[in-house]
Order: C-alpha cells, then sequence, then structure tokens
C-alpha cells in the first residue's frame, strides 16, 4: 500500500477520534489539564455552554495567542474566537466559566469578552491552573471586594478603545419591577453588575440542598448563587467550569470579589441567550440549591456540593389601610435573603423597597408605618430587636419608600458592621401598613398658666402641632415637678425622637468595640417617630457610654469612668440632662422640639 495513503488514513482516524473526544459531553470527575505552556496560536478546540434548558452544546474554538500578563501580573490569558451559536450571539453575559478543551483536556474557562461592538466573538480564557490555585481556606477579603458601600472603576464604554473585560456575571432580579431596578441601578453600575428582570427566577428555594445534587453541575451547566429567594429572587449566573465531585469551580473571574464567602449554590436553567454585539446576555432561573460557593476570588469562584449556606428567613407583610383603619388589601411575602456584612442590609433595603411600590394604592400623598421584629440567635440576653416607625412625604428629594428603605438598612449595617461578633440572625418579621394621606404633624409651642412652680407639684401645661393640613392640633399633659429638683430655671422640652436619639446616637459612633448584646440594647432603646416626648431639662450633664445613659453624674464618679476610657471607648457628654417623664402616642409622624421655660421656687 502506498505510504502517503497509510499516512493520510491514519491522519483521518486521528481526526475523527480528537473530534470524537471534543464532542463527548464532560462530566464531573478526575480531567487531564491542558498546560499553558503547551498553548500555541491555531489550535481549535471547544467550549461548552448553555444555550437554552439545562445541557451544555459545543461551541468551537480556535485559539489566538497567549496573552502575557494580560489579567495582571504572571497571569496570562489566552485569547480564542468562538463560533458556532457563540458567532451569532457573541460572548454573552453568564457564560462566564464555560470550559475549553483541546484533545479532550481542559484547557481553563471562558472568562472575558472584547469592549462592546466587537464583530468577532473574541474571548480571554482564564488558565485552569489559575482557578485551581484558588485556597480552600483562604480568610482573607480582598480590597477590590464589588459591595454596596463603595463604587468600582466605571466599565468601558463604546468609545473605549477595545479592551478584554470580564464577561458581565447577570444578576437575574426575579419578582422585582422595573421601577425598583432602575431606582437602585446606581448601586448595581457602582459595583459594575449588571442587573437583569428576569422571570420566576430562584422560587422558594431552600438552605438543604435539593435530591440528587451529587449529580449535579457537570461542567458546561448553568450555576448560579442565590443572594435572595422565594417571593422575590436575586440570583448571579454563570457557567461551570470543572467539577471532581465534590468541589466546584466556575467564572474564570470574581462574582463579587468577596474572598470567603458562604452563599447558597444552585444548578439553573437557561431560557434564551439574547444575542446583541453591545451587551449579548443569557436569562435563566436556579432550579434547586446544590450546595453553597466557599470562595470568590480573582481567578474564579469555588463551591461545595453537598454543603449548606445560611439563609435568614423574611416575612412580610404589607396592607393597605382606610381612613378608619380597615384594611382594604393586605399583600404577604416571604423571602430568604443572602448572610454577608455588606451584601444583607443592601438586599434588605431592596426587597423592602420592591415591596412597597407594588401596591395599587402606592401614591405621592401615602404614610407608611413600620413594625416588627429581628430574631437573633447565641446572644445573651434580648435576643429580638424591636421596630417601629413612621414615614410620610416631605419636601425633600428622598421619596417615603426609599427613604423607609434606608432606615431599614442601617438597622442590619449597624448590627452586621459590628467589629467585635458577627450576628446570627434566626428570622424577621414586619408588617407596612400604607395610611391614607400624608401624616405629619410639628411641634409648634407649649404653654402652662403660671411659669413659677413649687416641686412636687403637678402642673398644666397644653402643647399645640401644626398638621400638614387642617387645623391645629392641642394636647393637655400634667407634667409633675420632682421634689428634689433644684431651684432655679429650668426646661420642660417638647421634642420629637430624634432630638433624644440624637446625642445617644453619638455615643455609638465614640466606640468601635460595641458588641452584639450592647447594640440590641442600644437598637430598642431608640425611641420612636410617632410619638412627642416630655422631657424635664436640668442644667447637669448627662454622660452616654456605650448603650447606657448616665444622668446627671457626680464629678468623683465621672473621673473614675474618663480614667477607664480609652481612645476607642470615649464618653460623649451633654450640657443638660433631658429626663423623660411622658410619651403622647400619635398616628403621625412627629417633628421638632419647643422649650417651656420653668421657674422652681
Amino acid at each position: 500500500m502506498n505510504k502517503w495513503l497509510v499516512a493520510g488514513a491514519l491522519a483521518l482516524i486521528a481526526s475523527s477520534v480528537i473530534s470524537a473526544a471534543e464532542l463527548t459531553r464532560p462530566k464531573a470527575g478526575k480531567v487531564e489539564i491542558f498546560h499553558l505552556k503547551d498553548i500555541k496560536p491555531g489550535m481549535t478546540g471547544t467550549a461548552w455552554t448553555v444555550f437554552e434548558g439545562m445541557d451544555p452544546e459545543p461551541v468551537p474554538i480556535e485559539i489566538v495567542g497567549v496573552w502575557k500578563n494580560g489579567s495582571g501580573p504572571r497571569q496570562d490569558v489566552i485569547l480564542a474566537k468562538m463560533g458556532g451559536k457563540a458567532k451569532i450571539t457573541n460572548v454573552a453575559a453568564g457564560m462566564s466559566g464555560s470550559p475549553v478543551y483541546i484533545d479532550g483536556k481542559l484547557v481553563g474557562a471562558v472568562a472575558l469578552r472584547m469592549s462592546v461592538f466587537s464583530p468577532d466573538a473574541v474571548c480571554g480564557i482564564t488558565p485552569i491552573e489559575l482557578m485551581l490555585e484558588i485556597p480552600e481556606l483562604d480568610q482573607s477579603r480582598p480590597m477590590d471586594a464589588k459591595t454596596p458601600d463603595k463604587p468600582v472603576a466605571s466599565r468601558a464604554a463604546a468609545s473605549s478603545p477595545p479592551m478584554m473585560m470580564p464577561i458581565d456575571t447577570p444578576l437575574v432580579l426575579s419578582g422585582f419591577s422595573a421601577q425598583a431596578i432602575n431606582a437602585f441601578s446606581p448601586f448595581f453600575s457602582q459595583m459594575g453588575i449588571t442587573a437583569v428582570q428576569g422571570g420566576s427566577g430562584a422560587g422558594p428555594l431552600t438552605a438543604k440542598p435539593v435530591a440528587g445534587w451529587r449529580d449535579s453541575l457537570n461542567p458546561g451547566e448553568a450555576v448560579s448563587g442565590v443572594l435572595v429567594s422565594g417571593d422575590m429572587s436575586a440570583t448571579g449566573m454563570g457557567t461551570v467550569t470543572y467539577n471532581d465531585g465534590k468541589k466546584v469551580l466556575a467564572f474564570g473571574h470574581p462574582f463579587f470579589n468577596l474572598g470567603p464567602l458562604d452563599m447558597p449554590m444552585a444548578k439553573s436553567e437557561i431560557l434564551m441567550v439574547l444575542s446583541s454585539a453591545f451587551q449579548p446576555t443569557k436569562f435563566g432561573n436556579a432550579t434547586g440549591v446544590v450546595g453553597a460557593l466557599r470562595q470568590d476570588r480573582f481567578s474564579g469562584i469555588m463551591g461545595e456540593l453537598g454543603a449548606e449556606a445560611p439563609f435568614i428567613p423574611v416575612h412580610l407583610n404589607v396592607r393597605s389601610l382606610s381612613s378608619s383603619g380597615a384594611p382594604l388589601h393586605e399583600k404577604h411575602l416571604s423571602f430568604q435573603v443572602f448572610v454577608q456584612q455588606k451584601w444583607t442590609p443592601f438586599l434588605m433595603m431592596l426587597t423592602l423597597y420592591n415591596s412597597l411600590q407594588q401596591m395599587n394604592e402606592y401614591a405621592d400623598d401615602i404614610t407608611y408605618r413600620m413594625s416588627g421584629h429581628v430574631h437573633l440567635e447565641g446572644v445573651e440576653g434580648d435576643r429580638t430587636i424591636n421596630v417601629s416607625t413612621m414615614l410620610a412625604p416631605t419636601e425633600g428629594p428622598v421619596p417615603p419608600p426609599m427613604a423607609l428603605a434606608g432606615w431599614w438598612g442601617d438597622k442590619f449595617n449597624r448590627l452586621f458592621l459590628n467589629p467585635v461578633a458577627m450576628p446570627k440572625l434566626k428570622s424577621v418579621e414586619i408588617t407596612v401598613d400604607l395610611l391614607p394621606e400624608r401624616r405629619t404633624a410639628a411641634i409648634d409651642y407649649a404653654w402652662t398658666p403660671s411659669a413659677d412652680v413649687d416641686a412636687g407639684t403637678e402642673i398644666p401645661v397644653k402643647v399645640f402641632l401644626r398638621p400638614y393640613r387642617g387645623e391645629r392640633m392641642e394636647r393637655d399633659v400634667r407634667v409633675k415637678i420632682p421634689a428634689g429638683m433644684p431651684k432655679g430655671e429650668h426646661r420642660i422640652l417638647f421634642s420629637d425622637a430624634d432630638t433624644l436619639n440624637r446625642m445617644q446616637n453619638a455615643a455609638v459612633l465614640g466606640n468601635r468595640y460595641m458588641d452584639i448584646p450592647e447594640t440590641i440594647s442600644l437598637l430598642n432603646q431608640e425611641r420612636g417617630n410617632s410619638q412627642l416626648y416630655v422631657s424635664l431639662v436640668e442644667g447637669r450633664p448627662t454622660y452616654y457610654s456605650d448603650d447606657k445613659t448616665l444622668p446627671s453624674l457626680p464629678a468623683s464618679v465621672l473621673n473614675v469612668l474618663q480614667a477607664e476610657r480609652t481612645s476607642t471607648r470615649v464618653l460623649v457628654g451633654s450640657a443638660e440632662t433631658a429626663k423623660q417623664e411622658l410619651a403622647i402616642p400619635f398616628d403621625q409622624m412627629i417633628s421638632g422640639s419647643y422649650s417651656l421655660k420653668i421657674n422652681v421656687k
């Protein structure tokens, strides 16, 4: 037989073997590595990613070359062109992590794309060697984590020169209105996150892995990190690169670059891929929790199959009430929130705002009355934070639902930014009533028949308030003058909650090491803004230490306390002592203050 015919036949056989290996759908388990040093321009391979449903499809890959130090010092990127369906869709958000194979060996993960409007589906591949370096036990936290409290560098604009950037991880928000997504878009934009309005999303997922988790998340399949699940859901979606039966690697770039984390990890289905030269995106749903994400690092994310990550159950009841207080409409929502010190407060804000503005009764002149409980685990003493507030429209630029969401998020910020310990939240129960009309009243003035009073007696006082509309309101109260009150000039202070809370809140800023029980105590001491407070003010100083109020301290005691203070635990003082005598409830948001001078004979 002609030697050239033999050589040609052998080459054809080898080609068919390679082709068969390339087109065999990858499975979990050990895999050979195609090392970066062996990559050559012109090589061809196959990427696997899901375009519809849950089964990955092969995508032809042509290697362009190795971009030295492409993503950082000693961090090379493999440049390649994608063919097949990816040539039509372009390199889409959600393809992050799509595994690439040459000769059946794993090269790495599709992780970067060329800046917008590139006519070619050019991608950057993170070598699998870099992803395998992700440490399982590293507890360090990256400085450039994507969290709602700080911006990141702006993304490349259409006018920027061509450059490689991490493929967007679409944050799929299901059960969220376009208005809510737009309202929070500045937060998402500053973190470099593409927020996508979804359909059914994560649904009512639980932290416990679903049946069949051992056989899930094969390379090429879609994977999601779950931030919120239930009646509202928020999930970040990408593609699995590697699965050894227990450890899963995905994305090929950071999710939020949070470092160590404990986030529910779910398998997902893809509904469609939106083709676009500007922002191609996968749309999909998380279908069941199968483990937990443990690391979110520069070269990818790492998860553990079968592991559980905690959720915070939230039960939210939103009621529309008539002028008489009768319920007109109720909406009961249940969802669960991812636990992380920077993200949990933001997610609590987002979900509350979204819940409020999706009511038919949502209007300009609506007052919001909020009450509820935050239950904690593993805390000595009080394990419940009681919350209560009212918010009504003002002339300020922030609408009440957003202001209320900010107030709500601040409670969790104060808990989760605690420098001593991380809180463990058991559950959250909240009721928000939507009351018709703008219910605000400002303290106008107060009057008593005689400014000269005797210690140990009660004096009648009238206090007047101005509502937003309508006639002036009047309340009659009797204020007791203590028997031991010193002679001379004093004040009766009629005030809102903020006036009395202000100095105590300043004490919190002066103590950098307040523990969880002290924080709970302080939060529970905060006065509600639907009450008018009547206090007797004396010319003796009050000091605040952590969650404790120390009125009228003798100089000897003050000297001892000051000697024990450090730069991290300071005493904050006020020149006067305001001793609260009465709290008069209103079904309105009270603001302002007024001082009535009295003279104790």
